[in-house]
């Protein structure tokens, strides 16, 4: 297939890496895969891979908001954040009622600026930062502005090291085991991120998702493109903007082309018969309202 974006239920066990490589077995060789928004191995969910031409739109389709389900375990807190670290404290979380960790969720909704944490997939001077921090390096990390949209207790099980099921919806950057971590500081007794299951990638929700088993399945019969989802899906963040012929037409050579909308910023860029061009940004040159192309897909 030329182009495409699937939805996929990630296992825990896996690296995002592995599940494209699962899809590039699927797939005719060379075909390019790749992954919008990386899953941590042992978290599970939704993973959106863009395939051919997609991929060239991969950093749009991430820009979108997330959805997560997490358990946090008051009381212990580890330096990884999550249960795969080396224990830092501990503290009796007994005393922790779900009326405070509502309020203490509560807290976290809204902007803030947040550090990637060591161990994490965020890049610094061209590494890796969880392969700096298996070598016992800490550097320091630029915090990057992420919005938390909601956070809701979904369950909650009392106890010296209580148990807090929580939803939460965020922007692009946003890391759930530090928001766990805020919530054992906001409630005084620390806490990591037990489990991790992402539920959704803006319009892409996991019960939707193809698993594994489907994708395979699928490609045994040659029907793989029935699985993948429209590409116009995946941006349907981005407002949608029809060109006529001759805009188009100067979309397509990369020139800046009129007719963009009276508000700036990115946009989903289609000829006036649906067909979609690439993303572009509405913007004014020399007074005139035009759409600059970020984004052109070969016809």
């Amino acid at each position: 297939m030329r182009s495409g974006i699937f939805s996929v239920c990630k296992p825990p066990g896996m690296t995002s890496h592995d599940v494209v490589d699962v899809m590039r077995r699927l797939l005719p060789r060379r075909t390019k895969v790749g992954h919008a928004g990386t899953l941590d191995p042992g978290a599970a969910g939704v993973l959106v891979l863009c395939v051919g031409v997609a991929t060239r739109l991969i950093e749009y389709v991430v820009a979108t908001d997330k959805q997560y389900r997490a358990e946090a375990c008051l009381g212990l807190t580890t330096d990884t954040l999550d249960a795969e670290g080396t224990v830092l404290m501990e503290a009796d979380a007994s005393t922790v009622t779900a009326g405070d960790v509502q309020s203490a969720l509560a807290g976290l909704v809204g902007p803030q600026m947040m550090e990637p944490p060591m161990y994490s997939a965020a890049r610094v001077g061209g590494e890796r930062l969880y392969d700096l921090a298996r070598q016992g390096r800490e550097v320091a990390r630029e915090a990057r502005p992420v919005t938390v949209h909601s956070a809701g207790l979904v369950g909650f099980k009392p106890g010296r090291r209580a148990l807090a099921l929580a939803d939460f919806a965020c922007s692009k950057g946003a890391y759930v085991r530090v928001l766990c971590a805020q919530l054992g500081e906001r409630l005084g007794v620390g806490a990591h991120m037990a489990f991790l299951v992402r539920t959704a990638v803006g319009p892409h929700a996991l019960a939707e998702a193809s698993t594994l088993e489907e994708l395979r399945a699928a490609a045994d019969q040659d029907r793989l493109p029935d699985l993948s989802v429209p590409v116009e899906t995946a941006l349907a963040h981005l407002p949608e903007l029809r060109l006529g012929a001759p805009a188009a037409a100067a979309f397509r050579r990369g020139n800046a082309a009129p007719g963009a909308p009276a508000a700036e910023g990115l946009v989903r860029v289609h000829d006036a018969a649906g067909a979609l061009l690439g993303i572009g940004e509405a913007a004014v040159e020399t007074g005139e309202r035009v759409v600059l192309p970020r984004k052109v897909l070969p016809e």
